[in-house]
């Protein structure tokens, strides 16, 4: 039986960001989601579409279907001092609740000793992805 909108699905996957695994479940429990739910991204749920139980197959996912493409006005400059009490490092994501109560993730890309650049898109914004999955049930 292929998926359909409302199933259960489960899967096991590994994803590749330029030809390097940079995630993977492979070896691990699969994830279960819901068809169709929007639990996933755009690109991997439509590329397993059809798929049936027990099939492999490799997925390409653009940066569109991902994760959105890389937007430079997500990126800000930030005065020090709006940071006294932690301990930047480049690469770090901070956490923080926009006046929605909606919480924002920002890593730190630039820190100098007046300023700190943060990034607001995803890590993969912007990024073309590959994805090897195996069906492992559809309820």
């Amino acid at each position: 039986m292929s998926i359909k909108e409302n199933q259960n699905v489960t899967l096991n996957y590994e994803l590749k960001l330029n030809d390097e695994i940079i995630d993977s479940n492979m070896d691990k429990d699969p994830i279960s989601f819901i068809y169709g739910s929007g639990e996933i991204i755009n690109g991997l749920e439509s590329g397993i579409k059809n798929m049936i139980e027990g099939e492999t197959k490799i997925i390409k996912v653009s940066a569109e279907d991902a994760y959105g493409e890389y937007d430079e006005k997500l990126s800000e400059v930030s005065d020090i001092n709006e940071f006294d009490g932690i301990d930047l490092e480049i690469g770090m994501v901070l956490e923080a609740e926009n006046e929605n109560k909606e919480i924002l993730r920002a890593t730190v890309t630039d820190v100098t000793k007046e300023h700190v650049t943060v990034d607001y898109n995803h890590p993969l914004a912007g990024c073309e992805l590959e994805f090897k999955v195996v069906i492992k049930s559809i309820i």
